[in-house]
């Protein structure tokens, strides 16, 4: 079998997971705050970027440029536990199975000390 990212169908599924994971984050005020004055579309490129990487796809981020990205960004633990909880509900409503959301999932939690400032 191939990557996770080849198993859910590539860029495609994965930009409209994306897409629809902010759509989520942006409905909470606690969240969308921090993307105020971000240009969303770039955004949602660069995070599908991302979740695809995480997914095996031909993309790459270092932790370094997580850690330099999002070092202003004052990102408390609660807030990114909070975005990982909406990434996980998102994965579920495009039917993701439960192994490989835990396998995003713990990826994404691996990162947590390059990102979370506070």
């Amino acid at each position: 079998m191939g990557t996770l990212f080849e198993k859910y169908g590539g860029f495609s599924t994965i930009s409209r997971i994306v897409s629809a994971f902010y759509d989520q984050v942006l409905d909470a005020p606690d969240l969308a705050r921090y993307f105020a004055g971000t240009d969303m579309r770039r955004l949602v490129d660069h995070q599908t970027k991302f979740i695809a990487a995480i997914m095996g796809g031909p993309a790459s981020y270092s932790n370094e440029q997580l850690e330099r990205v999002h070092a202003r960004m004052n990102i408390s633990e609660a807030d990114y536990l909070a975005v990982v909880a909406v990434l996980r509900e998102t994965l579920e409503d495009f039917d993701i199975e439960e192994s490989d959301i835990a396998t995003i999932c713990n990826d994404v939690m691996a990162r947590m000390r390059f990102i979370v400032t506070k």
